[in-house]
């Protein structure tokens, strides 16, 4: 069976929400690497119920009124990057952890480069908050969407992104 597709514009370039099953299963970016997010045949569906909720809900996110996302998530991975991408749900918005820290919470500490391979795959970005992963130093490391889309997202959440962009 083939997933859904609908396009939305963001501030961090144009999105591709994807759901499966009546769930949203991937956020990709318009600078997407092929074969990062493993999806299969996708049909463009603009009156998807969950896509267009997911829109409303990323719409909300970006204009600075929504600081959690309610929506049901398909997560298509190994067991390993699935305890990975839930402990991202569990990051608060405006904080960060480290690779490690990511690693210590799912019981494996020293899984920390298995750790950002996972987060690197990590489907359904910003809703599961890979860009809230950052190197042990601090310094923002690496992300699908690119660095400055994680900046923004990071000073977004900080409260200091421009937010006129809806």
């Amino acid at each position: 069976m083939p997933c859904e597709y609908k396009l939305m514009p963001s501030p961090v370039g144009q999105l591709t929400l994807v759901a499966r099953n009546g769930k949203l299963a991937a956020i990709l970016w318009e600078t997407e690497r092929a074969n990062r997010v493993r999806l299969g045949e996708l049909v463009e569906v603009n009156h998807s119920p969950v896509l267009l909720e997911a829109e409303r809900q990323l719409k909300e996110y970006f204009a600075g009124t929504r600081d959690r996302f309610e929506l049901e998530l398909d997560f298509d991975g190994t067991e390993f990057q699935k305890k990975v991408w839930g402990a991202l749900l569990t990051i608060p918005f405006g904080e960060t952890r480290s690779y490690s820290q990511i690693a210590q919470q799912i019981g494996n500490p020293k899984a920390v480069r298995a750790v950002g391979a996972a987060n690197g795959r990590n489907p359904i970005s910003i809703v599961a908050p890979c860009h809230r992963v950052i190197g042990a130093s601090g310094g923002l490391t690496g992300f699908a969407g690119g660095l400055v889309a994680k900046q923004y997202l990071l000073t977004l959440e900080d409260g200091e992104a421009t937010r006129s962009l809806f």
